[in-house]
């Protein structure tokens, strides 16, 4: 049975696990829903129009299961696809419900990291070229610059098990080297993306020390915990029973289970939701 109102969480895969990991910790008390949509991933190179179909047919399966709110725990769907179902998509469907991603709380507050004022970003390809960071830190911190760079094969080795083999090396490497080479005045590098933490330990091995590597999951949790204080009529709604319920679009969910165990760092058992 399903709790009454969870909260939903939701990435296009195990990435987004890292985050809820987080929320978690961070907020015991809540009922929690995780949806992975392994079946359509990884998001990273699709389109702007696809991606945001996907995305709002997952949330709408999890408003379905009694989500009031759900947070796309994901760069990519939050980079491509949440303004537009915050703008148009709610609006339509359910003015009550809310969407929240992970890229505006990583923006405001990812300059306080820096001395220099000069950032880089690590993302996929979808988030790079959608340049929500340097948008959305640019807002925040207009005095800061920012750089990117894609790294297209770090997923792929995340997801097939390779990220902690001496074969990712050279690509965490090669990557590494290209951000840095862009300003050698960079101290802070944001991983853009959810899966990254599991190459946290390689990432921190080849960087300088003077440059710090910093993730999401905390950043996004204590965000989600000032924006509960500030909306008391949606922490109302919310059920609390400490409940963890975990979906995949894949029917392999063994397959799931054994990935996102890695990345949750806690045995998971999921249920199988099939979408379109």
């Amino acid at each position: 049975m399903l709790p009454a109102h969870p909260i939903g969480v939701f990435d296009s895969g195990y990435g987004g696990l890292t985050v809820f990991r987080s929320i978690a910790k961070l907020l015991p008390q809540y009922d929690y829903i995780y949806l992975g949509d392994n079946s359509r991933a990884p998001y990273g190179s699709r389109s702007f129009k696809t991606i945001h179909q996907y995305t709002w047919e997952c949330v709408q399966h999890l408003f379905k299961m009694g989500c009031p709110l759900v947070i796309l725990a994901c760069n990519t769907a939050s980079a491509k696809a949440l303004r537009t179902i915050q703008q148009h998509d709610l609006k339509k469907h359910d003015s009550s419900k809310r969407v929240l991603g992970v890229i505006r709380p990583t923006a405001e507050v990812i300059g306080n990291y820096s001395k220099t004022k000069e950032i880089g970003v690590l993302g996929t390809k979808g988030t790079v070229q959608s340049g929500s960071y340097q948008i959305e830190i640019g807002n925040f911190f207009p005095d800061v610059n920012v750089y990117q760079q894609a790294c297209p094969l770090w997923v792929p080795l995340i997801e097939n098990g390779e990220y902690d083999k001496p074969g990712a090396d050279y690509f965490v490497k090669q990557y590494l080297d290209q951000i840095l080479a862009q300003s050698p005045r960079i101290d802070t590098l944001l991983l853009a993306c959810t899966h990254y933490p599991l190459l946290e330990q390689k990432i921190r091995a080849y960087l300088p020390a003077d440059v710090q590597a910093v993730s999401q999951g905390d950043i996004v949790a204590q965000s989600l915990v000032n924006y509960l204080q500030r909306h008391p009529e949606m922490e109302s709604k919310l059920t609390k029973n400490a409940s963890q319920k975990f979906f995949t679009t894949t029917d392999d969910t063994a397959d799931f289970d054994h990935h996102a165990t890695l990345f949750y760092c806690q045995p998971v058992q999921s249920t199988y939701l099939p979408v379109k």
